[in-house]
């Protein structure tokens, strides 16, 4: 369980109150595997400290928490916004992971532990000169000195040393809980070759460094390389890598994506390589209620018939933010050996998750069965991915609406919006019946889910009709646009009130825990940073803009809704002969940028303070937009 990134999108800046919570979750639903990737930097450095280099030339290497899982992955390297990550902050990491792993065991599951990938300081140079180091691929437009990540060749004999130190400072600090360790060498980047000797050298080097530390050792690896540079990785290059590891129970391989995009079947089962079914679902931690159910209760069974190396099934979300059901059914799919009938499933969920000292009401059945059937069954698979409400995107006067595809993020609705009306009048009907439902943190933080994507779907009417009234020649058309531009931004305040009644749906949360593991005011302030920049920019001048949105309160009000202000002024201004999409950007990255470097005192918060009770809320809120609500409330 859980995606390398997931420690940088979910977990960043996690206390061990958080963790707690996410290993009894997983440890009740029968998982057994889980990734334990907190406190790496600290082994990384003391490794380094070892073979003779300095902090000054190891520090700078690393990315910030929310950045760092790239930083793990090869992909980025130091960091931008502040001085970057402090000894302080390494050690505390350190600490916090020994608590994990204890726990991990504790609850009977193994955890993964980072092996060394062989990414290292440019520094290194100084004191092996003669080590054999390239320079990897450039990533997703990022600046050289943020990219093109020094990688240490695994036939040069400091790998192996580095590897014995990694893996033995780990098994000191933890004791010998685990044979499993994760190593991936070339996410989202290519190899400095593709002949096919080169590939099974590396690949053959990084084994034989793992068995000399642990001869038990099995090398866990991602295939999304083989899906995101399929152009690179064809068949036989594929092949090359994974047979150098020798012994085929010594690797094993996730499928990342295997219910949209499986690589199981064009590799042969991965060239007989032990290998997981996984679903990936969510990237960047964005928010739509999406599902695959067909998909991941019918496609496991299919591959379980026909691999004789499949060994599991697992779940690898970039990040963890909602939609518990479809993560619930596939590991409940783990113990059955056909597919789980999902209507009966859906009854037994909603009855769990809602009981208490009353019966459930019919009404919860009856919505949770129409979210079955249409929002969390999706089979138009252009649309792969979870997708996101278009107002958390860069405002245009196009290229948002209906998008497909993994990124841009997708932003089609593969469904009729119409049943999530009918979903949000059964959910307020059932505390007609049973109103200590307002009380319920499961109905609470549902109900908040489901008026969060039936407000986003009718932004898309509210934002095509902005346009349509801008393109047009009419006479009323300046005022059409004025009437349009005041209501979509109406539209922003009102879903960012209904999102401040909960916490999980608040700015405030996210930008308190990254300060509060600053020990400094400078500290803080970077970390804040760090923060922020992921869930907006994501990269020092937007190299990843909106990939990683969130649809939070606080976030609507003080980035989002400033940000469709500048637009719609800017539409007021304009006509389409006069309008310049470049100097539209500009603006608008203006104020982006400037918004990385807010601060909030601790104490002043987005949140909550507009929120004078969900169900008051949820009335005057539907009371008010009638076209999206009708008469439900």
């Amino acid at each position: 369980m859980h995606h390398t990134v997931t420690f940088s999108y979910t977990t960043a800046f996690w206390t061990w109150e958080d963790w707690e919570l996410e290993l009894d979750w997983a440890a009740l639903r029968g998982v057994n595997l889980i990734l334990a990737w907190v406190g790496y930097e600290k082994v990384l450095l003391d490794s380094l400290r070892e073979i003779g280099m300095t902090d000054e030339e190891i520090l700078p290497f690393f990315s910030g928490p929310a950045f760092q899982a790239w930083n793990r992955l090869g992909n980025i390297q130091g960091s931008w916004g502040g001085h970057g990550v402090s000894i302080a902050w390494i050690e505390a990491q350190f600490e916090l992971q020994k608590k994990i792993v204890s726990r991990i065991v504790e609850l009977g599951m193994t955890p993964v532990l980072p092996a060394f990938p062989g990414f290292v300081p440019p520094a290194i140079k100084r004191v092996r000169p003669h080590a054999t180091v390239v320079n990897g691929s450039q990533w997703s437009g990022f600046q050289k000195k943020f990219t093109e990540v020094s990688f240490l060749n695994p036939l040069d004999e400091t790998f192996a040393q580095l590897q014995k130190s990694v893996i033995s400072r780990q098994t000191r600090a933890f004791g010998n809980v685990t044979h499993v360790y994760a190593l991936d060498q070339f996410n989202e980047i290519n190899p400095a070759s593709g002949e096919l000797g080169y590939l099974r050298n590396l690949s053959l080097h990084t084994w034989q460094s793992l068995k000399a530390v642990n001869p038990a050792a099995v090398w866990m690896m991602q295939g999304w390389l083989f899906y995101d540079k399929k152009d690179f990785w064809d068949p036989n290059r594929i092949s090359a890598y994974l047979s150098g590891v020798e012994r085929n129970d010594d690797m094993l391989i996730l499928d990342l994506y295997s219910e949209s995009k499986p690589q199981w079947q064009r590799t042969e089962s991965y060239f007989g390589k032990p290998w997981i079914w996984c679903q990936l679902h969510d990237f960047g931690g964005n928010m739509g209620m999406y599902g695959q159910i067909m998909n991941i209760t019918s496609d496991p069974i299919e591959a379980l018939n026909k691999s004789d190396s499949l060994v599991g099934f697992g779940l690898t979300m970039e990040g963890q933010e909602g939609n518990e059901i479809v993560y619930d059914l596939l590991l409940d799919q783990a113990w059955s050996a056909k597919p789980i009938d999902t209507r009966a499933y859906f009854q037994s969920w909603v009855r769990s998750r809602y009981s208490g000292n009353f019966s459930v009401p019919n009404e919860l059945y009856t919505a949770w069965d129409l979210l079955r059937k249409t929002v969390y069954n999706n089979t138009n698979l252009t649309t792969y991915s979870l997708t996101k409400s278009i107002f958390e995107i860069s405002p245009d006067i196009a290229g948002l609406v209906g998008r497909v595809g993994h990124y841009p993020t997708p932003t089609s609705i593969n469904y009729d919006p119409m049943v999530l009306n009918e979903v949000w009048s059964l959910f307020m009907n059932a505390t007609r019946k049973e109103p200590s439902l307002w009380h319920s943190p499961a109905y609470e933080y549902d109900m908040v889910d489901i008026t969060r994507q039936l407000m986003g779907n009718a932004f898309v009417n509210v934002y095509s009709d902005l346009i349509s009234s801008w393109k047009s020649e009419t006479e009323n058309r300046t005022t059409n646009v004025t009437s349009q531009s005041e209501r979509l931004l109406n539209l922003l305040s009102a879903i960012d009130k209904v999102l401040s009644c909960n916490e999980n749906f608040s700015l405030t949360t996210w930008i308190s825990s990254a300060r509060d593991w600053g020990n400094t005011t400078e500290t803080k302030d970077f970390f804040e940073y760090n923060a922020r920049n992921q869930i907006t920019l994501w990269g020092p001048t937007g190299e990843i803009s909106d990939y990683a949105s969130k649809a939070w309160a606080g976030l609507i009000s003080s980035y989002y809704k400033p940000r469709w202000s500048i637009f719609v002024d800017y539409l007021g201004e304009k006509n389409q002969t006069s309008y310049n999409e470049t100097e539209l950007k500009a603006k608008l990255h203006g104020f982006e940028m400037s918004w990385q470097e807010q601060s909030r005192e601790p104490g002043i918060s987005w949140a909550n303070s507009s929120c004078r009770g969900l169900e008051v809320v949820l009335r005057n809120v539907s009371q008010s937009w009638p076209s999206i609500f009708g008469d439900r409330a």
